[in-house]
């Protein structure tokens, strides 16, 4: 004689009901985080532009092509056009040094290094990741800045028939230049911890098939780990530039400030946003402060459209990698 049990009907109905009740909990908190999120950058750039309009309405001059900072003058004077282009130009000159030697030291240390040697180096790099930015102006205004002197001269001797590395005046390093180099040595954690992270996580049967094939191992990286890689190192790019564009406290303690827009990186002066809130907002009257968050808010702005940049790209590599396969 055969019998049957049936399963627990009521007891997998209760399983169900509880899951399904989990999966709505997690969907509300999911969604209100969402939301949260969104309010508090909608409060942000409401707060932003609200006091930068009242400072840009009493503005006597053009905000975005004046080449002068003096919100306590009568008429009020004050523009963002030297801070905008100390900050992208310094930025720049960051991710130029920045992301391709990150992109060698993620490389060594997930497919060349031994174990005994990668997990060391992997640490330092993580360590360097969690310095204090004050510690690196310090660093920069007392090593790196007497030390870039013969570098300037260099520069200055050999390609000061670029422009660019024509050094117009006499000083110390205290420039741009000194700066985008602060600020790779700053972000070059960052992006290769998160480019290395990327690099480890190729399928291995692809590497294997590669080699297999009789692929070289810079072959192998060329062809399967850059390609699956690509848009987690434009996404730790992003992540370096965003902390390059917002620094302020390295880039005050290393910049000679000054309101003179310059294409000669060499020459000493210039100006970011960051370092210029940093500076002027302890001494600024209310409506100072006023000027200082407006310049603040073209700083938000730059940042948006960089992330909104890098996910669009990141989207559109997404999509053409699943159409190709």
């Amino acid at each position: 004689m055969v019998t049957t049990t049936t399963p627990p009907i009521r007891n997998s109905r209760r399983a169900k009901s509880s899951t399904r009740a989990g999966d709505r909990v997690f969907l509300g908190l999911s969604r209100g985080s969402g939301i949260t999120l969104l309010v508090i950058m909608a409060a942000i750039a409401g707060f932003l532009t609200y006091r930068a309009i009242l400072a840009i309405s009493k503005d006597s001059t053009n905000f975005f092509t004046t080449f002068e900072w003096n919100p306590a003058g009568v008429p009020p004077v004050f523009g963002i056009a030297v801070l905008a282009f100390g900050t992208i130009v310094s930025s720049i000159i960051a991710m130029l040094i920045a992301v391709p030697v990150a992109i060698g030291i993620a490389l060594f240390i997930s497919h060349y290094a031994p174990r005994k040697l990668a997990k060391p180096l992997a640490y330092v790099v993580d360590l360097l990741a969690a310095v204090p930015s004050i510690i690196y102006g310090l660093w920069g205004a007392i090593f790196l800045v007497p030390y870039l002197d013969g570098l300037n001269k260099w520069l200055n001797e050999y390609f000061g028939w670029t422009y660019i590395f024509d050094k117009a005046s006499d000083g110390p390093a205290r420039n741009l230049f000194t700066v985008g180099i602060l600020l790779a040595i700053m972000i070059l954690p960052i992006i290769t911890n998160v480019t290395r992270e990327v690099f480890l996580q190729v399928p291995q049967m692809q590497e294997e098939a590669a080699l297999a094939l009789g692929a070289t191992r810079w072959e192998v990286i060329r062809m399967s780990v850059i390609p699956f890689g690509r848009s987690g190192i434009i996404s730790a790019s992003m992540l370096g530039l965003g902390r390059a564009l917002g620094e302020t406290m390295a880039v005050a303690v290393v910049l000679s400030p000054s309101f003179l827009l310059s294409g000669h990186l060499l020459d000493p002066g210039g100006g970011t946003f960051a370092q210029n809130i940093a500076a002027k907002f302890n001494e600024a009257d209310s409506f100072g402060r006023d000027a200082l968050i407006a310049s603040g808010l073209v700083l938000f702005v730059i940042t948006l459209l960089v992330n909104g940049a890098a996910r669009w790209i990141i989207g559109r590599r997404k999509e053409y990698s699943g159409a190709n396969a």
